[in-house]
């Protein structure tokens, strides 16, 4: 069974068609990334497999449930970080810990926690004070604090210098190694060949291609007919546009 699958999933906002027959199966254990420029649905298309949004059509299950009918049991294996997650300023990292926690009938230990995403010694610092790369390892913290099969991480490094988006790396691919199954949304290709196992290109709220970082760069080799075509590339000729990539 995969750890997520999406089929034919569609979503409008209004009269603007956001999400439209979107499908990709992730599997057990693997980094997945959905790739696309801002704009392309990647953030409706987590929201719906988290349950926070329903979709007007198509199928998803997060391992054997309905986001929307079963979301007690998507939550008891669904841990989840959203771009723009923020939190009183005044609360501290400990006690932001215990919070969540409370929420969870068999939550993760709070020391070891806070240990594995480095913030042992920022326990007692408030949220305001601490810096965007700490930020974000903490909202990574409370992502895993119910002990989750499947986690999803949302545009986790925007804006982060570069030593703290390679900190943040290596502390997705912990969590990988600790046998948590990982959807990541991205629009950096860098971090996409870095991290992913496998990728869905998405492009105006559909799926353009599921394949390895490899493959898509070895398809874009051939038909380019350059040894150093990159990611980027693949993607571009996929799409047949350009758009501004972060770095």
């Amino acid at each position: 069974m995969p750890a997520v699958r999406v089929e034919g999933l569609r979503k409008r906002y209004g009269d603007t068609l956001t999400v439209d027959h979107v499908s990709l199966e992730v599997r057990k254990g693997e980094i997945f990334g959905i790739l696309g420029p801002n704009g392309a649905g990647k953030t409706t298309v987590v929201e719906c497999i988290a349950g926070l949004r329903k979709q007007d059509a198509g199928h998803i299950r997060v391992g054997d449930f309905d986001p929307q009918s079963q979301r007690s049991k998507v939550r008891e294996i669904l841990g989840v970080q959203l771009q723009d997650c923020k939190l009183p300023e005044k609360l501290r990292v400990e006690e932001a810990i215990r919070i969540f926690s409370s929420f969870y009938r068999d939550p993760a230990d709070r020391e070891k926690l806070l240990a594995d995403v480095g913030l042992t010694d920022k326990r007692q610092t408030y949220f305001e004070n601490l810096s965007g790369g700490q930020k974000q390892r903490l909202s990574i913290a409370l992502a895993l604090v119910g002990q989750p099969h499947i986690v999803i991480f949302d545009e986790l490094t925007t804006g982060l210098d570069p030593e703290a988006r390679r900190l943040v790396w290596e502390l997705v691919e912990s969590v990988r190694s600790s046998g948590v199954t990982v959807l990541l949304v991205t629009h950096s290709m860098e971090e996409a060949d870095q991290l992913c196992d496998r990728l869905a290109l998405i492009d105006s709220g559909r799926t353009v291609v599921c394949d390895t970082p490899a493959n898509l760069r070895a398809m874009a080799v051939q038909a380019l007919g350059r040894d150093d075509a990159t990611l980027e590339d693949a993607y571009l000729r996929l799409t047949g546009k350009n758009f501004e990539v972060a770095g």
